[in-house]
């Protein structure tokens, strides 16, 4: 046997777990004291000051608090006090609120099919008593004194006579004083108090009819009076300053009892951060980290934010108790759906509603952002990653030379422009898509609320990298390369929905070296490679053929060998799926990515106008597909202050 043959007199000695010979110590099966039970189960629970201020706001919640105070001491180590004027505790009930497994919530096994509170299973309470000193002062209310009720470790005291307001106040202190091992690995205080703050910021967002008063070593850190709407309370505990970069989500499919209501306000793609800290999401006001949600927000804003960052989200849902399992983790942080799908499509589909509905094209800053966390600085005019060289001018456009091109005539009317632009060969036109590779559908009716273009008289290229024009609300300046790739993306995208893209032969099979992982995955691939236009046979051991290369890619002059080693070197990720529709859109990306204008290419001014036209026309222009911004704007405010008119 294996383990007969691995268990040496060091393996059966570890830790003192048995004798040499593994036979003399044999340990008895007994059942655990009381307290050593609430200690494990607080194990789970009570993991740091931040446990006990989520379990006891929660209990407030449920005791119908209007208002909550909490105050931290020593990080929330030496003490959580939380006050709250709910429904309180009656004397009787005292003794059983410190006990394990004892709750007013709950009474049979169908309650854990509907569960409409923050706790149920009757277990905080006890478990933080095992490891903390506990004091509770309860007044219910319509009564006439106040309880109080003492605890430490296994020692339950009486409950006795107190002065108290109506309502319950728990007092905890020193936690894990006798568990010092678990102490020791509780971090510094100011940590401590950040992690307990943030669990009451999700808490207060969930409840904004609620009042929160927060007060750590005695100085207030969070304030918010009750009654408030979502919106107000979301924008007093995240930032004013938000105000304009946020946008509100809507959803109502109630129609039984799978539906679910979801309102929330998602963040503007220049917001997005470099961790997921940033996304707030509710479930019936419990905060929750659900994968299913999660990939809905990142799918939402797929092509709008770069790979590895995360947008910024404050969603609130609702939704029947019995479509949702939240008896799945210790900490019910994780839920369960009956119908996850429904779920995923109900978020996915607002949110991308909502972005899509809303100008994304970010204002110019004089501030310097991090790399698709705000505006672009320094210069993307290869913001294709691969799209062309990047390049750099120190020098400056003359203001007067601005002037005396948009003094010039006017150009053409625009439908001239696009019938001279037709007569183009393919590979010449920088919007190189036919016509008939257009979508065979309707375009969405433009959001009346959104500034309306207005086509300049004039375009300015500057440097041949970048596309000067105005709309109503001030100066636009795009970058010629991200935009026609967005363009690009998005008519690919609408061709292989439909068919396989159209493919040119090759008149001898292009070689490409492959490594023995990228050899072992083209049969894989196949089907992607299909869709795409590509046909590749195994020439040799490590040989692959390209016999057939996307027409659009030809016409552009993309080499089939470039192209096809850098799909390879992606393709032995194991994150490439080739079945998943992300692997399809990564390959999407690269071809528009390859075919779309670079910079430094010159552009005809019919060029730049039909640019700007494709740039009206598509959706999620605001970004390429790599989450770029594709244009920025200076508005007319920002104008007039540089210009010191206001």
């Amino acid at each position: 046997m294996i383990f007969g043959r691995a268990a040496g007199p060091a393996a059966r000695t570890i830790g003192g777990m048995g004798s040499a010979s593994g036979i003399e110590s044999r340990r008895q099966i007994r059942k655990l004291p009381a307290l050593l039970i609430n200690q494990i189960a607080a194990g789970e629970v009570i993991e740091r000051p931040a446990s006990v201020v989520k379990e006891l706001v929660e209990n407030a919640l449920d005791a119908g608090a209007t208002r909550i105070e909490v105050d931290l001491e020593g990080g929330g180590v030496e003490l959580v006090r939380v006050r709250d004027d709910g429904c309180g505790i009656w004397r009787e009930e005292l003794v059983l609120a410190l006990s394990p497994h004892a709750t007013s919530k709950i009474r049979d096994a169908e309650d854990l099919d509907r569960i409409v509170t923050m706790g149920f299973r009757g277990e905080a309470l006890a478990s933080i008593t095992s490891v903390a000193r506990v004091r509770v002062v309860s007044k219910p209310r319509g009564q006439s004194e106040a309880w109080e009720i003492c605890g430490e470790g296994e020692d339950i005291a009486e409950p006795r006579p107190a002065a108290g307001a109506p309502g319950t106040l728990i007092e905890v202190r020193n936690l894990f004083f006798n568990t010092p091992a678990r102490r020791k690995f509780l971090r510094t205080a100011p940590t401590e108090q950040g992690r307990c703050i943030e669990w009451l910021t999700d808490l207060a967002i969930a409840h904004a009819s609620v009042g929160f008063i927060v007060r750590c070593d005695g100085r207030v850190r969070l304030e918010t009076g009750p009654d408030q709407e979502p919106r107000q309370r979301v924008l007093a505990l995240l930032g004013e300053e938000l105000e304009g970069e946020l946008i509100e989500v809507r959803a109502d499919r109630f129609e039984d009892a799978r539906g679910l209501t979801l309102w929330g306000l998602v963040g503007r793609p220049t917001i997005a951060r470099a961790t997921p800290k940033a996304q707030h999401v509710f479930l019936n006001g419990r905060a929750v980290r659900d994968r299913t949600i999660q990939h809905a927000l990142k799918e939402s804003y797929r092509g709008l934010v770069e790979p590895g960052r995360h947008p910024t989200a404050v969603l609130l849902i609702e939704m029947s108790p019995t479509a949702v399992d939240v008896n799945v983790h210790p900490a019910k942080l994780e839920v369960r759906f009956r119908d996850q799908s429904a779920v995923h499509q109900a978020v996915l589909h607002a949110v991308r509603e909502a972005l899509r509905k809303s100008d994304l094209t970010p204002p110019v800053s004089g501030r310097r952002h991090e790399a698709g966390a705000g505006l672009p600085g320094a210069g993307f005019p290869g913001a294709g990653g691969g799209g062309g060289p990047r390049v750099r001018h120190e020098e400056h456009v003359r203001p007067e030379a601005l002037v005396d091109f948009l003094k010039r005539g006017p150009l053409p009317p625009p439908a001239a422009i696009r019938a001279s632009l037709d007569e183009l060969a393919p590979g010449d036109s920088p919007a190189s898509m036919r016509r008939d590779a257009e979508p065979a559908q309707v375009e969405p009716e433009p959001d009346e609320s959104l500034p309306s273009p207005r086509r300049a008289d004039r375009v300015l290229q500057i440097h041949n990298s970048y596309l000067v024009t105005q709309d109503e609300s001030g100066i636009v300046i795009i970058d010629q390369h991200a935009l026609h790739e967005r363009v690009m993306f998005e008519r690919l995208a609408a061709r292989v929905g439909r068919e396989p893209l159209e493919s040119q032969q090759l008149l001898s099979p292009a070689s490409v070296h492959a490594t023995r992982r990228q050899m072992e995955r083209v049969e894989e691939l196949q089907p992607l490679l299909d869709r795409c236009g590509i046909a590749l046979r195994a020439m040799g051991p490590r040989t692959l053929g390209v016999e057939s290369f996307p027409s659009l890619l030809f016409q552009r002059g993309v080499d089939p060998v470039e192209f096809m080693t850098e799909l390879l070197e992606k393709a032995e990720s194991e994150e490439f799926t080739p079945s998943d529709e992300s692997a399809l859109h990564e390959v999407l990306d690269m071809m528009a990515c390859k075919a779309a204008i670079k910079a430094g290419d010159h552009m005809s001014e019919q060029e730049m106008d039909e640019l700007l036209r494709l740039r009206e026309s598509v959706d999620r222009s605001s970004s390429c597909p790599h989450g770029r911004p594709t244009s920025v704007r200076l508005s007319i405010e920002q104008l007039e202050k540089l210009f010191h008119r206001r």
